[in-house]
């Protein structure tokens, strides 16, 4: 059992398999690299346990056989534990949520690709089981997309969206900086 902390740190999907995805945008992922990298070395610094997640499908570019289910580079992140998924809430069939109950972790913060898929099911799931989540929206990345009307949405408007239905129902919404602050009291999931 890990000692000294309640909080543990999500890197959800932040891996090599985006790079081979029609959608993928180089630009958008600079700012990203940046924040999460921090959030990573911060948790470290802070004694925060921090847990890779990494999706996998049975085929393509997120299957284990194709080599790129492994962390997107240039991140520098060595876990405490990894757990793989194939549903979107990190939640779902991984094994984390024993994880996290053995180890006591009552406050999670999140973070990942992409925003509005993987990070924001989690959290909703997380938050509906008990635990305090912290949504880390600076260190998450998604990409455009176009809706059924035709209508383009930007990285940016995605993540306003998501941090507009998730703020103060199902996480609150933070900064690097804001996630690594003193964490708040948690209660038990």
């Amino acid at each position: 059992m890990l000692t000294g902390s309640l909080t543990a740190l999500l890197v959800i999907d932040a891996q090599e398999s985006f790079r081979h995805r029609p959608y993928f945008h180089e630009q958008s992922l600079t700012p990203y690299l940046d924040r999460q990298q921090a959030l990573i070395d911060g948790a470290r610094q802070a004694g925060i346990p921090v847990i890779q997640i990494l999706h996998i499908e049975a085929d393509g570019v997120f299957s284990e056989a194709s080599g790129l289910v492994r962390t997107l580079e240039p991140l520098e992140l060595t876990p405490d534990v990894v757990f793989r998924k194939s549903r979107h809430s990190a939640l779902v069939g991984s094994g984390l949520d024993v994880w996290l109950v053995h180890n006591g972790i009552r406050r999670l913060i999140i973070s990942g690709i992409r925003t509005e898929q993987c990070c924001e099911t989690t959290t909703r799931h997380a938050s509906d089981l008990g635990y305090e989540v912290d949504f880390c929206s600076e260190a998450t990345a998604t990409f455009p997309m176009t809706d059924a009307i035709g209508r383009d949405w930007s990285g940016s408007e995605i993540r306003a969206r998501t941090e507009l239905v998730l703020a103060d129902r199902f996480a609150r919404i933070v900064t690097v900086r804001e996630a690594l602050a003193s964490p708040r009291p948690a209660s038990a999931p």
